[in-house]
Protein backbone atom coordinates (compact mmCIF):
# COMPACT_ATOMS: atom_id res chain seq x y z
CA UNK A 1 0.00 0.00 0.00
CA UNK A 2 1.30 3.14 -0.42
CA UNK A 3 -0.32 6.65 0.32
CA UNK A 4 0.46 9.73 -1.76
CA UNK A 5 0.02 13.31 -0.66
CA UNK A 6 0.29 16.29 -2.90
CA UNK A 7 1.24 19.76 -1.99
CA UNK A 8 2.38 23.33 -4.17
CA UNK A 9 -1.06 24.58 -5.16
CA UNK A 10 -1.85 27.71 -5.76
CA UNK A 11 -3.05 31.03 -7.29
CA UNK A 12 -0.71 32.49 -9.56
CA UNK A 13 -0.48 34.46 -12.61
CA UNK A 14 -0.47 33.98 -15.96
CA UNK A 15 3.54 33.34 -16.71
CA UNK A 16 4.25 32.50 -13.15
CA UNK A 17 5.68 29.33 -11.82
CA UNK A 18 4.56 26.47 -9.18
CA UNK A 19 6.28 23.59 -7.86
CA UNK A 20 4.25 20.58 -7.16
CA UNK A 21 5.06 18.14 -4.84
CA UNK A 22 3.53 14.50 -3.96
CA UNK A 23 5.30 12.85 -0.45
CA UNK A 24 4.43 8.95 -0.45
CA UNK A 25 4.21 6.89 2.76
CA UNK A 26 6.44 3.51 2.87
CA UNK A 27 10.16 2.20 1.86
CA UNK A 28 9.24 0.88 -1.68
CA UNK A 29 8.87 4.22 -3.64
CA UNK A 30 11.84 3.62 -5.69
CA UNK A 31 10.06 0.35 -6.88
CA UNK A 32 6.88 2.81 -8.80
CA UNK A 33 7.09 4.50 -11.34
CA UNK A 34 5.32 7.86 -11.00
CA UNK A 35 2.81 10.27 -12.46
CA UNK A 36 0.68 13.46 -12.75
CA UNK A 37 -2.30 13.94 -14.13
CA UNK A 38 -5.12 16.66 -14.06
CA UNK A 39 -8.25 17.36 -14.03
CA UNK A 40 -10.39 20.78 -15.23
CA UNK A 41 -13.71 21.38 -14.17
CA UNK A 42 -16.32 19.21 -16.49
CA UNK A 43 -13.28 17.35 -18.02
CA UNK A 44 -12.15 14.00 -18.39
CA UNK A 45 -8.69 13.43 -16.10
CA UNK A 46 -5.67 13.73 -18.41
CA UNK A 47 -2.05 12.46 -18.44
CA UNK A 48 0.87 15.81 -17.67
CA UNK A 49 3.84 13.88 -16.84
CA UNK A 50 5.51 10.87 -15.78
CA UNK A 51 8.95 9.20 -14.87
CA UNK A 52 10.65 5.86 -14.59
CA UNK A 53 11.48 4.06 -10.83
CA UNK A 54 14.83 5.60 -11.22
CA UNK A 55 14.05 8.76 -12.86
CA UNK A 56 16.13 8.25 -15.90
CA UNK A 57 13.52 8.42 -18.34
CA UNK A 58 10.53 11.15 -18.11
CA UNK A 59 7.13 11.61 -20.53
CA UNK A 60 5.55 14.43 -20.46
CA UNK A 61 2.04 15.77 -22.75
CA UNK A 62 2.48 18.06 -25.57
CA UNK A 63 0.79 20.18 -23.97
CA UNK A 64 3.22 20.58 -21.44
CA UNK A 65 6.37 19.68 -23.13
CA UNK A 66 9.25 22.40 -22.48
CA UNK A 67 7.44 24.11 -19.24
CA UNK A 68 6.76 21.02 -16.64
CA UNK A 69 9.47 19.05 -15.55
CA UNK A 70 9.13 16.20 -13.39
CA UNK A 71 11.91 14.75 -10.98
CA UNK A 72 11.97 12.66 -8.39
CA UNK A 73 14.07 12.62 -5.18
CA UNK A 74 13.79 8.01 -4.21
CA UNK A 75 15.77 9.32 -0.90
CA UNK A 76 13.46 11.53 0.21
CA UNK A 77 10.01 9.41 -1.36
CA UNK A 78 8.83 12.64 -3.02
CA UNK A 79 8.15 13.58 -6.46
CA UNK A 80 7.75 16.37 -8.14
CA UNK A 81 6.77 18.77 -10.51
CA UNK A 82 8.01 22.07 -12.00
CA UNK A 83 5.83 24.18 -13.52
CA UNK A 84 7.18 27.10 -15.97
CA UNK A 85 4.79 29.60 -18.11
CA UNK A 86 2.04 28.57 -16.57
CA UNK A 87 -1.49 29.12 -18.52
CA UNK A 88 -4.79 29.61 -17.33
CA UNK A 89 -5.99 26.45 -19.47
CA UNK A 90 -3.62 24.73 -17.05
CA UNK A 91 -6.48 25.26 -14.24
CA UNK A 92 -6.92 21.98 -12.49
CA UNK A 93 -6.68 19.50 -9.66
CA UNK A 94 -3.23 18.09 -9.70
CA UNK A 95 -2.76 14.35 -8.79
CA UNK A 96 -0.22 12.14 -8.63
CA UNK A 97 0.07 8.66 -8.58
CA UNK A 98 2.02 5.24 -8.42
CA UNK A 99 2.30 2.44 -10.89
CA UNK A 100 4.13 -0.72 -10.12
CA UNK A 101 5.14 -0.93 -13.58
CA UNK A 102 4.93 0.64 -16.90
CA UNK A 103 4.16 -1.12 -20.02
CA UNK A 104 4.69 -0.88 -22.97
CA UNK A 105 5.28 2.63 -24.65
CA UNK A 106 2.38 4.53 -24.68
CA UNK A 107 0.96 2.48 -21.17
CA UNK A 108 2.37 5.77 -19.24
CA UNK A 109 -0.06 7.84 -19.93
CA UNK A 110 -2.97 5.87 -19.30
CA UNK A 111 -5.25 6.24 -16.22
CA UNK A 112 -5.34 2.88 -15.78
CA UNK A 113 -1.78 2.12 -15.30
CA UNK A 114 -1.47 3.58 -11.85
CA UNK A 115 -2.31 2.13 -8.94
CA UNK A 116 -2.75 4.73 -5.98
CA UNK A 117 -4.17 8.04 -6.61
CA UNK A 118 -3.33 11.02 -4.20
CA UNK A 119 -6.30 13.51 -2.84
CA UNK A 120 -4.70 16.12 -5.23
CA UNK A 121 -3.42 19.78 -4.96
CA UNK A 122 -5.27 23.00 -6.65
CA UNK A 123 -3.44 24.97 -9.62
CA UNK A 124 -5.38 28.44 -10.42
CA UNK A 125 -4.00 30.07 -13.06
CA UNK A 126 -5.80 33.66 -13.55
CA UNK A 127 -4.72 35.90 -16.75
Amino acid sequence: QVQLVESGGGLVQAGGSLRLSCAASGRTFSSYAMGWFRQAPGKEREFVAAISRGGSNTYYADSVKGRFTISRDNAKNTVYLQMNGLKPDDTAVYYCAAARAFGVAGTETAFSTYNYWGQGTQVTVSS
